[in-house]
């Protein structure tokens, strides 16, 4: 199954872990990352469980599930940009008056209002859910909605589909049946999508494919069977390896690949897939060129601290300030470079990400007019 699939059938309490369980993994429903069980896995020198190392992962990459979500479309919160960040701001537990001065509202009424407003959105959406499973248990179909392939970024009405009207687009596009060839691939996004839905059941779930093998089988389906192949992977249908040597369903795919490679091969392949790369960034005011530099073990968060900013939490209340003042859009975060970390031998990560940090700093001089930083700053620990 899909990731995308997955995120959209997944359950509340799913959804608010970030991640679901199956048989052998722990998936991400954020970025399909998926966690073999059974694996210790490490961070800066300390051990995880697989599922504890999944909880890692979502606060390292994604913020919070709070976070994720909270960015999403309107398209797929049913929000508007101001309800989220009155949303961010309740997340981070900030008070009326503290979100009355942050974003100049006049009266701390208007600010108990919108409390309302989306306490009623949270009643009018326990009730339509109801409706909806009352409404799929009486007719007893599959959901109105496609699950949207993992390269969406909204979900609207080309992904809104009833069984009768499949039907018809099924038996549009595969007149012969739907075990015969592909009359036209140029077609709408819904019809894409089942096209790519019914050819991926033409692949045994329990193999593991060659690119030659997928050419060989698209080729019967459609003349343009490169285009095919690509959409198998661009829709979450299949996947394969990074040299594109071997090809799978998603579903059950990690177990095979187990079964095929070489235990010591498969645990360095994880180790590189789940290893962190530590280093030092700035955060740039393209107004006035001022810059922050600032070091992490784990370059991933560094979107996390736009998340910060944009909640008023940034530690640094210069650059804070200045980031209300000029707005979001008038920064950028870049990585200025990654720490180079030997494959053997004993390594002090820290003092080195620390020395690393202290050549920036010196470089660039972000002080005073320059910059964000503080003299201070040099003396302290990472």
């Amino acid at each position: 199954m899909a990731v995308s699939e997955l995120f959209w059938s997944s359950s509340i309490d799913d959804l608010k872990r970030g991640y679901c369980q199956e048989p052998e993994h722990y998936v991400c429903l954020l970025c399909g990352k998926t966690i073999e069980k059974g694996i210790i896995y490490q961070e800066d020198d300390v051990f995880y469980e697989a599922f504890r190392y999944m909880k890692l992962h979502i606060e390292n990459v994604h913020g919070s599930v709070f976070a994720y979500l909270n960015q999403l479309d309107k398209k797929v919160t049913g929000l508007t940009d101001h309800q989220k960040t009155l949303l961010g701001y309740f997340y981070t537990g900030k008070t009326d008056a503290e979100i009355q001065k942050e974003m100049g509202i006049k009266s701390a009424s208007t600010i108990r209002n919108h409390r309302f407003s989306l306490k009623e959105k949270e009643r009018q959406s326990k009730v339509f859910l109801v409706m909806m499973e009352l409404l799929k248990e009486k007719n007893n179909t599959e959901a109105l909605f496609l699950a949207p392939p993992k390269t969406a970024t909204m979900v609207d009405d080309r992904y809104k589909v009833t069984q009768t009207e499949k039907d018809k687009i099924l038996l549009k596009l595969f007149p012969e049946g739907l075990d015969g060839p592909l009359k036209t691939f140029f077609v709408k996004e819904k019809y894409k999508l089942l096209a790519i839905q019914q050819i991926a059941k033409r692949f045994d779930e329990n193999r593991t494919y060659t690119e030659k093998d997928v050419n060989l089988t698209l080729k019967s389906v459609y003349p343009d069977f490169a285009t095919l192949r690509r959409y198998l992977i661009e829709y979450g249908f299949m996947q394969r390896t990074p040299d594109g040597s071997q090809y799978w369903l998603n579903r059950g795919s990690e177990e095979r690949r187990d079964r095929n490679m070489d235990r010591k091969q498969e645990l360095k392949r994880l180790y590189k897939e789940t290893r962190t790369e530590a280093g030092v960034y700035q955060i740039r005011n393209l107004e006035n060129q001022k810059i922050y530099i600032e070091s992490t073990l784990n370059l991933k968060t560094i979107n996390g601290k736009r998340f910060n900013l944009d909640m008023g939490t940034f530690p640094n209340q210069i650059l804070q300030k200045e980031w209300k003042e000029f707005g979001a859009e008038a920064f950028a975060i870049e990585v200025l470079e990654i720490l180079e970390i030997p494959e053997e031998g004993y390594f002090d990560v820290k003092d080195a990400l620390k020395k690393l940090k202290e050549k920036w700093l010196d470089k660039l001089q972000p002080y005073e007019d320059r910059g964000y930083n503080t003299f201070k700053a040099i003396q302290q620990e990472l």
